[in-house]
């Protein structure tokens, strides 16, 4: 079973992005996380669904840019 709760580290792995981009994301809120004692911490539902969310806007913004036929 996989731990529902994700460390910095653990999440910029899963993003595949560097850990200073998630500690940026997680202070600006662009992500969802949370502090336990001064520490960030990612529930992975949380991640998980902030996921689908960015895929459903990118899905949703393809062809906006797109000229009308």
């Amino acid at each position: 079973m996989e731990d529902p709760i994700l460390t910095l580290p653990e999440v910029a792995v899963l993003l595949k992005v560097a850990e200073k981009t998630v500690y940026t994301m997680a202070q600006t809120g662009q992500i969802p996380a949370f502090k336990v004692r001064g520490q960030w911490r990612f529930k992975r539902d949380d991640i998980e669904r902030w996921i689908d969310e960015q895929k459903a806007a990118v899905k949703g913004n393809l062809g906006k840019d797109a000229p009308n036929v």
